[in-house]
């Protein structure tokens, strides 16, 4: 049964859509002082700290029958993605990033059928195809090379799939709980992480402070508020509505990239435009069974 979409609903995808749109010029601003490993574990750090007294004040709500499930949604939804996206943009432009990150509906559903006993029409399937299309048109270049490092994009939305699917599973805990634990879980990790980096070389980079900056306003806003959202909503609605805001992210990400300088080819727009059109099919699954009672009109 579909759950009906409120007007809030709506303005979380849109809010969402704008902050993660723009955290791909962000992590492109982070890179130009800070290395992949500093980015991805300040990244967790930031936003372990902003949201540590929420983390503290809901450690009793943590017990064995959800701690597996946060556990996957920490290290899926924020933690190993944290790391790969500024790895892939170390080779890659920030629009091709927030291009390929619009994969993340069509891996949620291939996860929800597979581990999670998700039900799914032909319509369904024919938009995964559509959008595993799209993703080999922006992976390939003009000169039909393949740019590997486009697939460290492809990873992070698998592991969103897995990550999406399993906060549905999770309805005591509401989305800032849910991230302030997650993150809470991810810490000790992360600051090992940044504990074996060589943090004085970035301090020694022209405007280290400036991208720092970038990246702080990357952890608290694009990790702490934005997955609050992003959890609430797949709460509220499922896995799949809520990764609809992979509908717009690539437009966001790619008005920020054109405006530092990066290039749109046809080609790009032609397979994001694919992958949107599996997007859509994916969420309404009943159209092409409609457009056929039409034609039998």
């Amino acid at each position: 049964m579909q759950t009906k979409r409120k007007i809030w609903h709506w303005l979380i995808v849109a809010a969402l859509s704008l902050i993660w749109g723009t955290s791909y010029i962000l992590m492109k601003k982070g890179l130009e002082s800070f290395s992949t490993f500093q980015i991805g574990s300040l990244r967790i750090i930031i936003t372990f700290l902003c949201l540590l007294p929420v983390a503290i004040r809901n450690l009793p709500k943590l017990n064995r029958g959800n701690i597996l499930s946060i556990v996957i949604i920490g290290f899926f939804g924020s933690g190993i993605p944290a790391f790969l996206f500024p790895l892939a943009q170390t080779r890659i432009d920030s629009s091709l990033a927030g291009m390929l990150n619009s994969l993340s509906p069509v891996f949620t559903l291939i996860i929800g059928i597979i581990f999670y006993r998700q039900r799914v029409i032909r319509s369904q399937v024919a938009g995964v195809f559509l959008g595993l299309l799209g993703a080999m048109g922006l992976l390939y270049s003009g000169s039909l090379t393949f740019n590997f490092y486009g697939l460290f994009v492809v990873l992070a939305t698998i592991l969103y799939g897995i990550s999406s699917n399993e906060v549905s599973k999770i309805k005591v805990i509401n989305g800032l709980q849910l991230t302030a634990l997650a993150f809470f879980i991810l810490s000790p990790f992360a600051i090992a992480v940044f504990l074996f980096t060589d943090i004085h070389a970035a301090m020694e980079t022209d405007n280290w402070l400036r991208n720092l900056g970038f990246i702080a306003l990357l952890s608290i806003v694009g990790s702490s508020l934005a997955l609050a959202l992003f959890y609430l909503l797949i709460q509220e609605t499922s896995p799949v509505f809520a990764s609809m805001v992979t509908y717009f992210v690539p437009i966001v990400a790619t008005i920020w990239g054109i405006a530092d300088g990066e290039r749109l080819t046809s080609s790009m727009l032609v397979s994001v435009l694919i992958i949107l059109a599996g997007i859509y099919l994916i969420n309404r699954p009943g159209l092409l069974k409609n457009v056929k009672k039409l034609l039998i009109k």
